[in-house]
């Protein structure tokens, strides 16, 4: 019976989580090297020690640890926070790293824009959110939304977070 190869099956899984897998590490090697220029080179700083253990928690191998470690690219990235509002009125915090501002702001701006939402000034969404101990923004007041709006915002968060730059996203949406 052709098409009912245990291997093909295989095969398609194997890649799919293979591609998911390569994501996230790619994002964590960022992560290492935006902590080690904070760290002005330091490995044994505690940022740059939070980021490998990070990535170890990811499963990722030690090589590629070390790769990052070594490796200087991630030296001209830089932190970049935007604030928008998403389909019903949602308030969004999005975080990441990058090397082109510009570049990365209009990729930001298109994506919001397909799915419903739109980029806002420094300072309107934030009023939402309370940054707790750790660092991760916490919405004061949850907002329910309709279940298009609640599809449409689930969409979004999708493609915010298949894009290369973003690291985190927030929303204060129930």
């Amino acid at each position: 019976m052709a098409g009912h190869s245990k291997w093909a099956k295989l095969k398609h899984v194997k890649g799919k989580t293979d591609a998911q897998r390569s994501k996230l590490f790619g994002k964590l090697v960022r992560i290492i090297g935006v902590e080690l220029k904070k760290a002005k080179g330091d490995k044994s700083a505690p940022g740059v020690r939070t980021a490998i253990d990070k990535a170890r928690e990811a499963n990722m191998p030690s090589d590629n640890i070390e790769r990052a470690l070594s490796k200087s690219d991630g030296a001209e990235l830089e932190p970049v926070t935007y604030e928008g509002y998403g389909p019903g009125g949602c308030a969004l915090i999005i975080e990441g790293y990058t090397d082109n501002r510009n570049r990365t702001s209009q990729e930001i701006k298109h994506l919001l824009s397909l799915h419903g939402g739109s980029l806002a000034n420094p300072g309107a969404a934030i009023w939402a959110f309370q940054k707790n101990a750790e660092g991760v923004f916490e919405p004061l007041s949850p907002i329910e939304l309709s279940d298009e709006d609640a599809q449409k915002m689930a969409d979004l968060s999708d493609a915010l977070e298949e894009h290369d730059d973003v690291q985190e996203v927030y929303t204060n949406a129930a």
